[in-house]
């Protein structure tokens, strides 16, 4: 289920680009020294990395609650259908509720911080620009979120994060060098298969859920057999 992660990462990139391409467009890199600006390239990844994966652990808590009152396979199936759903309606529908109104209050502050760090130009501008970057509001990352709490442990859930962020590395990178690499129709046609792979994985975690005896893919719950003989010696 591990590779769900760094799949929705790397094919949700052009999406990624769409949302988070603007900030990476103003990395202020040294363009005039090549091994400087990896350098900072690099640093600004890695703090886009470690904020996921503490995304991750923080949700891979939640899923650890689940796992240990016995409820991991019922969790599983019950994301899986909240990603299908996600996807199958309409937004016009979802967005009558305003789900995301209070995260944007929220991420108010981590956008004036980001601005702050924009105009410091400092050793660790880019790592906080990458850090701050990786709480932004994003309907991957929400995605993303789910497969962390479906994982049902807090190393899991961090390292279910960690591979979708490491996901998205190539082609953001690629944007940050190369801005015009990739033509709108291209990426149209990638934004459009993005929810398709979603509803894959979505049908995955149903699978997984359901405990069907395949291994790595569907295996079937462990189940802990407790004698209820007792020995009595006088």
């Amino acid at each position: 289920m591990f590779l769900t992660a760094f799949l929705l990462g790397l094919l949700g990139s052009l999406h990624c680009i769409g949302m988070c391409g603007p900030i990476a467009f103003m990395l202020p890199v040294d363009r005039s020294n090549s091994f400087k600006k990896a350098l900072q390239i690099g640093s600004y990844h890695f703090g886009r990395l470690f904020s996921y994966s503490l995304i991750g652990l923080v949700f891979g808590i939640l899923g650890k609650g689940f796992y240990l009152f016995g409820l991991q396979q019922q969790l599983s199936i019950a994301i899986g259908i909240l990603m299908i759903v996600i996807v199958i309606l309409p937004s016009t529908f979802t967005a009558r509720f305003s789900f995301t109104k209070p995260i944007y209050k929220a991420v108010s502050k981590v956008k004036t911080a980001m601005g702050a760090a924009f105009k410091k130009k400092t050793a660790d501008t880019f790592l906080t620009i990458g850090f701050l970057n990786g709480f932004l509001p994003c309907g991957l990352v929400y995605i993303a979120v789910f497969g962390a709490i479906a994982s049902a442990g807090l190393l899991q859930g961090s390292f279910y994060m960690f591979l979708f962020g490491l996901g998205t590395v190539p082609l953001m990178t690629s944007a940050i060098y190369f801005s015009t690499i990739i033509q709108q129709n291209t990426r149209e046609k990638f934004r459009k298969a993005i929810p398709v792979f979603v509803v894959i994985i979505g049908l995955l975690f149903i699978v997984r859920g359901l405990g069907l005896g395949i291994p790595y893919l569907s295996p079937k719950p462990v189940v802990e057999l407790v004698s209820s003989n007792i020995d009595c010696h006088s």
